[in-house]
């Protein structure tokens, strides 16, 4: 195929050119509607380029496939042999690929890792979870991905189960043996899914760990906006071999998905994906050396200890994405929130993750000597004044077992059944009726239908003194808890 070509890229120029004049939506007529204290700060060249897919970039009657094309030359970039592209981000975008799999009252296997835009889908979608537990690395306080034998013990318990949902790379770039887990999964006859947000990059370099499709994943779902270089909510799903119907899949995502898709989302993917098809090694081998700078560097810090290829030689994960740069700040005595708040406010860098024991920042093909030596330079501030900071209570971490809650009721049934609040020093034993989820990252410490104990209680309330943000609970505080009502089954 011609990488060269950017279907609704030129498609998107052909209609800037002719200077069609539309009386449909967008409202804003291509930016002519707009506010200029908003085209000011956002720029009028996105709202030049909103347009309708059908009777804009494309005719309903005399279609040229401009979105067909570009999805065929994403397949063809990444080696899938289908690509269907997603407006909605990758979080509705695995509630579709999950559906895909496992309608309600089905079972799905579940890494217990995932993000709670999986835990929504659960919800949403009805099914029955399996939960994968991790693999917990005990010194690190971190979930890294399960591994075959956890799926294949799992299938032999529920051997009525529709598939495996697998999260590689995590957020921290501990990565899965993907190979491994679709061999166990198709040994069964049923599809893995990888939700590889944080993986668009993957198939372009060989120095980067396992494409999901080059493993033998049979659906992957990708965030181009993480990794790569689309703007956000971009999507694509990644299809091969016949275990998930390619018609049932866009019958799903129709079902969940918007009918007003963005030509934003879609022009952005179709040229990240030429960009990456035509000079995607090279950018990506500048970023591997940028990188491995970084990380050495901050290697050299006092109280720094970054993450890397060491937790592959202790057998904790299957591979590392090296433009992962995850450091640990325990040495400074701060927590990865105080850190990431004190580089935000004093150097003016926001990094990409942080949890009560670490930080981490995203090195990409857009890193430049400029932004590698800003982060740089924040690091060295950072370790020289941590001292300086405020001194705050202590989060109290459980013991990983006691992170693996009883589930006493389906995720559906407990958040849309009947409910209460409950204090907290009364909740122990109680089944919780909503997800809780420090942010970031977003991983929840309870779902709902699971059984609240002891020591998950002292973590989030603890976690909340300290500062940590749970966004999705009904009360933030966490001084009360939503359970399911005592008429309820609990």
């Amino acid at each position: 195929m011609d990488h060269s070509r950017a279907p609704v890229l030129e498609a998107l120029e052909d209609f800037r050119r002719r200077g069609d004049v539309v009386f449909g939506p967008p409202g804003h007529k291509q930016g002519r509607g707009t506010d200029p204290r908003v085209g000011d700060i956002v720029g009028y060249d996105v709202f030049r380029s909103d347009v309708l897919l059908l009777n804009g970039l494309d005719d309903r009657r005399e279609s040229q496939g401009v979105l067909e094309q570009a999805q065929e030359l994403m397949a063809d970039a990444v080696g899938a042999e289908r690509a269907f592209f997603s407006t909605c981000g990758s979080s509705l975008s695995v509630k579709t690929a999950m559906l895909a799999v496992a309608g309600p009252g089905e079972k799905l296997l579940v890494s217990r890792n995932a993000h709670k835009s999986v835990i929504a889908a659960v919800v949403v979608n009805g099914v029955e979870p399996i939960w994968v537990h991790p693999k917990f690395d005990t010194e690190r306080h971190l979930a890294h991905p399960p591994e075959p034998d956890d799926v294949r013990a799992k299938l032999r318990e529920h051997p009525d189960a529709k598939g495996m949902l697998l999260i590689t790379p995590t957020d921290w770039g501990s990565c899965a043996d993907i190979k491994g887990v679709a061999e166990v999964c198709h040994e069964a006859g049923v599809p893995l899914i990888v939700d590889e947000a944080w993986g668009a990059h993957l198939p372009f370099h060989p120095d980067l760990p396992a494409w999901g499709i080059d493993a033998g994943a049979d659906l992957v779902v990708t965030s181009v906006h993480k990794m790569g270089g689309a703007i956000e909510q971009s999507s694509v799903f990644h299809l091969q071999y016949d275990r998930v119907s390619p018609e049932v899949l866009k019958q799903r995502e129709d079902l969940l998905g918007t009918t007003s898709a963005s030509s934003l989302v879609y022009a952005t993917l179709d040229g990240w994906r030429r960009q990456m098809a035509e000079h995607g090694r090279e950018l990506l081998d500048g970023a591997l050396r940028r990188a491995a700078r970084v990380r050495e560097k901050a290697a050299g810090l006092p109280g720094l200890v970054p993450m890397g290829e060491e937790i592959v030689e202790a057998g904790l994960a299957a591979e590392f994405d090296p433009l992962k740069i995850v450091m640990d700040v325990r040495g400074l005595g701060i927590s990865g929130m105080q850190a990431a708040e004190w580089l935000r406010e004093h150097c003016h860098v926001d990094v990409g993750g942080s949890d009560t024991c670490r930080i981490s920042a995203s090195v990409t093909h857009a890193d430049d000597d400029t932004t590698e030596k800003i982060l740089v330079d924040a690091l060295q501030s950072l370790v020289e004044r941590a001292g300086e900071l405020e001194s705050r209570p202590a989060v109290r971490l459980p013991q990983p077992s006691r992170l693996e809650l009883e589930q006493a009721r389906l995720p559906r049934e407990a958040f849309f059944g009947e409910a209460e609040h409950v204090a907290a020093k009364d909740v122990v034993g109680r089944i919780s009726a909503e997800t809780i989820s420090p942010y970031p990252p977003g991983v929840p410490v309870v779902t709902p239908g699971e059984v609240i104990n002891a020591e998950v209680v002292e973590y989030l309330r603890s976690g909340v003194a300290h500062g940590l943000l749970i966004p999705d609970a009904a009360d933030p505080s966490l001084d009360t808890f939503r359970v399911v009502a005592r008429g309820g089954g609990a």
